[in-house]
């Protein structure tokens, strides 16, 4: 029941500190799978506070309070709730904020979420926040007003300056400080910033703010928001979509290794760390604190935390855990160098999984048992060595990767989107505040125009396709607008991709050509550390159709070869569901243990549901799946996709021929996904095999293709 305010006050002047971000996964199994690590890194990292996303106009709100619950009730930790206020229903703000009073929530971030729009998100009357909320100003002064000082209240800075559409082209700090002066006079007890990576940036905006001759800012806690680097991909994606400046050096670092993501992940990690040294440098009128965006994973989070010396360290006896005793077991017969301690992974050969997979994933957490009492530490220990902490070796477990500990806290390390594992926290997400365009309402009507025909649809697809155009409304967002947004392997498809949308009116949102055995430095198809191993991909596509094309010609067709050829799945906007192999009788929304699968179990038993598209063999590793297609990340992907079709349509006014004809649209079409079966393994040698790799796209566009046994 402590508000964060409270906790800084309470540590010594000199002290360092930090915070983790978390956000409410897509699956239930992402979600009993966070819950686990969340405890994990409770006990092994000791965050002063944790805090939990919220969706923009309240998209994510029973899940983000969900939560947000188990971090503070079940788990003990003190948690900040992120709560936005424009674009939703008025009265979620108030419930959003008496629920958080009733679970014992103390802190909020305060924040405005996107523009208000509310002709285009259908609020009108009492029910439409925008009447009261424009700007975070206002969801400050309201919970001040009706909660008093019960809430500690955060508010969000921008080092870089904030941009949005309101305005778009002028990105300065000192543009946005009246605003800040505003926000913190109103009420605030702490400033979070947006992610940065740019030290020079940072110092001259934290300069800026305590030097101020307002003097608002003099010794207000200004915590800097640091993010892990997962990947390359990921990188650019996010510093795109939140207009954060990567300095050239950083990024040349990067770019290095960017077809690799350990290495990337190795070189975040130093990055990361020399920014946390940097920042500890700069004196602050009370103790330094850290907020780290984690992206729902742990190990890059956990060496970075160690390496930096934030993680309070003990001589202190602890008690071991059952987990740490069943890492420690494997070491008895092991000879350790000179002052160190033994490390063994302890895992199972990932030849007894017969599921597609080929890697270890996850077993159960061993520590769930435990008092809770342990996963807090008070304010007057925070930052300093406590009386029974857990062990330093437990963080170095998890930071590498190493035992039972570490395998749990890595076997997600390199999360590939909505292709990941569903069982992953991770899984899905760029940023954990749900469905979006990922562009502004203005840039979306320049991109996209107003579309009043299928036709116009079409042109759209067709032109980003072929390069014209770099995203699409379903694009994950940071494409340059000169990139053409579309792979380099994508050409070597694209026109299989052109025949379905101007043949057969197919909207393609992914796809990739089969690939059999080709080197993991091969500039169009490699990936993974150059020149140790070869990667394997099945073609597959997926796209939407017209509800008459699905039930008349696609289905049958998928039907008449068989799952053997095509795996294949659909669903539509009223949640209907197909496949090619039934659903598994194990609903997508129960929790699941996401060890190994027991024969018996229905996963097991339904092993069309899973399918690796894409897998590298490296030398001295286990085989690796950055890419698979299965019930339940489609399940849940197929929820969001036709979310994107409403955030799409509100761009327009109500009843506009653009909005009409995109939310009948969104009613009729099927997604689809088709998977390829085959990969030019099954071939001779040559024409065979490419022949082979080429089967889903002729079949597709209508060929009538003789198959061999």
């Amino acid at each position: 029941m402590e508000k964060i305010s409270d906790k800084i006050a309470a540590l010594p002047e000199d002290a360092n500190f930090f915070s983790l971000e978390f956000f409410p996964p897509k699956t239930q199994m992402g979600s009993s799978n966070l819950q686990a690590r969340l405890e994990r890194m409770s006990q092994a990292l000791r965050p002063l506070f944790v805090t939990v996303t919220w969706g923009a106009g309240g998209s994510t709100a029973s899940k983000s309070l969900e939560l947000a619950e188990i971090c503070q009730r079940q788990l003990g930790l003190t948690t900040c709730l992120h709560l936005t206020c424009t674009n939703m229903n008025r009265a979620l703000i108030d419930d959003a904020l008496d629920e958080a009073k009733a679970l014992g929530i103390r802190n909020i971030l305060a924040l405005r979420g996107d523009p208000p729009r509310s002709d285009e998100y259908n609020l009108a009357g009492e029910d439409d926040s925008n009447k009261d909320f424009t700007y975070a100003i206002d969801l400050v002064r309201h919970i001040r007003r009706k909660h008093g000082d019960y809430f500690c209240i955060g508010v969000a800075a921008y080092p870089e300056g904030h941009a949005d559409e309101s305005h778009p082209e002028i990105q300065d700090p000192v543009r946005d400080l009246p605003y800040l002066i505003d926000k913190t006079k109103a009420g605030a007890d702490f400033i979070m910033t947006q992610l940065t990576y740019d030290i020079v940036a940072y110092k001259k905006f934290e300069s800026m703010l305590r030097n101020h001759e307002s003097g608002v800012f003099k010794t207000i806690p200004i915590i800097p928001g640091l993010m892990p680097i997962q990947s390359y991909s990921r990188l650019t994606r996010i510093t795109k979509l939140s207009h954060a400046c990567v300095p050239p050096e950083i990024l040349a670092r990067i770019e290095k290794c960017k077809m690799d993501d350990e290495a990337v992940k190795r070189v975040g990690v130093d990055v990361v760390s020399e920014l946390v040294d940097e920042i500890k440098t700069i004196s602050c009128p009370g103790p330094r604190g850290l907020h780290f965006f984690t992206l729902n994973l742990e190990k890059s989070v956990s060496f970075i935390l160690e390496r930096c010396n934030l993680i309070p360290s003990s001589s202190e006896p602890s008690s071991d855990t059952e987990s740490e005793s069943a890492v420690y077991a494997m070491h008895k017969n092991l000879t350790a160098p000179a002052g160190k301690a033994a490390f063994v992974s302890r895992r199972r050969a990932s030849s007894l999984n017969s599921q597609p997979y080929n890697r270890v994933i996850i077993d159960r957490a061993d520590m769930s048992s435990q008092s809770s009492t342990t996963h807090e530490t008070s304010a007057q220990g925070a930052g300093m060595p406590a009386l029974n902490p857990p062990p330093r070796n437990t963080t170095l477990l998890i930071s590498e990767g190493m035992g039972a500990l570490g395998r749990e806290a890595t076997w997600d390390d390199f999360p590939n989107g909505r292709w990941g594992d569903a069982r992953s926290p991770a899984f899905g997400e760029i940023d954990g505040y749900g469905p979006s365009l990922h562009v502004t309402a203005n840039v979306a009507r320049r991109l996209w125009g107003f579309p009043t025909s299928r036709e116009d649809i079409n042109q759209i697809f067709r032109r980003h396709v072929s390069g014209a155009l770099h995203a699409v409304p379903w694009s994950e967002g940071g494409a340059a607008e000169e990139s053409g947004g579309l792979n380099p392997e994508t050409a070597t498809i694209r026109p299989y991709l052109l025949d379905l949308i101007d043949k057969r009116g197919w909207w393609t949102l992914a796809s990739q050509p089969a690939v059999n055995g080709v080197r993991s430095d091969d500039t169009t198809f490699g990936w993974g550390p150059p020149g140790e191993g070869f990667v394997f991909q099945k073609a597959f596509v997926e796209f939407f159709c017209s509800s008459n094309d699905y039930r008349s010609y696609l289905k049958p067709l998928l039907q008449r070869y068989g799952h053997d050829e095509f795996a294949w799945f659909a669903t539509n906007a009223a949640g209907d569901f197909e496949a090619s192999t039934p659903p598994s009788a194990h609903s997508p929304t129960e929790p699941v243990d996401a060890g190994f699968e027991d024969p018996s179990s229905p996963a097991a038993s339904n092993p069309g549901g899973v399918n690796a598209v894409t897998w590298g063999v490296f030398r001295g590793k286990e085989i690796i799946t950055p890419t698979i297609i299965e019930e339940v990340s489609f399940r849940a992907w197929g929820e969001e996709a036709f979310r994107i079709w409403d955030e799409w349509r509100r761009i327009f006014a109500r009843g506009s021929p653009t909005e009409k004809l995109l939310a009948q649209t969104k009613e009729d079409v099927w997604l689809v996904c088709v998977v390829g079966q085959r990969f030019g393994a099954g071939g001779e040698p040559g024409k065979d095999a490419t022949d082979e790799g080429k089967l889903l796209w002729k079949i597709l566009a209508g060929e009538n293709v003789a198959l061999e046994s």
